[in-house]
């Protein structure tokens, strides 16, 4: 018997998730998996997320009236990296390997690809976070480089895995 689908859409950032943000990143689980600070006022939130900029797309995955995830894409506005934009996600610990990351990947993408005509788009992720790797080699991300000590996380500095999507690569 198949797994079943988890309910849930994808919609544009908006004031009414700014609290369903709030609670998502000051997940302790999540929170250690990003580069944010626990125990964020809805406040921040609201200023990272609503830019008055259309070289930046906010994104969440709604179940019900809960955020589950969010992803975001922003279009480096430097004239010289203008091809290049950056991708931040993070996703509810129960709700990490049901899709919910695909699918917010795919729509950022999406907009990357055929709006933001990007072609290049890069991450870093924690080198033990194995799953989200396997996530974004999925989307054609290829690991670039170790950055030693970049963050600290419990207490430790940890190194993260700079990761990037070439669309010359993709449809080579």
């Amino acid at each position: 018997m198949p797994a079943e689908t988890p309910n849930f859409i994808i919609e544009r950032f908006s004031e009414a998730h700014v609290a369903g943000v709030t609670a998502l990143y000051n997940e302790p689980a999540v929170a250690r998996q990003v580069l944010q600070m626990p125990f964020q006022s809805a406040e921040v939130w609201r200023k990272r997320l609503s830019p008055d900029n259309e070289r930046w797309v906010a994104l969440v995955a709604v179940h019900g009236e809960t955020v589950i995830g969010s992803c975001t894409i922003e279009q480096y506005s430097r004239i010289r990296r203008a091809h290049c934009g950056g991708v931040g996600m993070g996703v509810a610990l129960e709700w990490q390997g049901r899709g919910v990351g695909s699918r917010l990947l795919a729509a950022v993408l999406d907009v990357a690809d055929n709006w933001m005509n990007l072609q290049r788009v890069e991450l870093t992720v924690f080198a033990d976070n194995e799953a989200a790797q396997g996530l974004y080699r999925k989307f054609g991300f290829e690991r670039e480089g170790l950055l030693r000590d970049y963050a600290v996380r419990d207490g430790q500095y940890v190194d993260v895995i700079s990761m990037a999507r070439l669309r010359r690569t993709l449809r080579a």
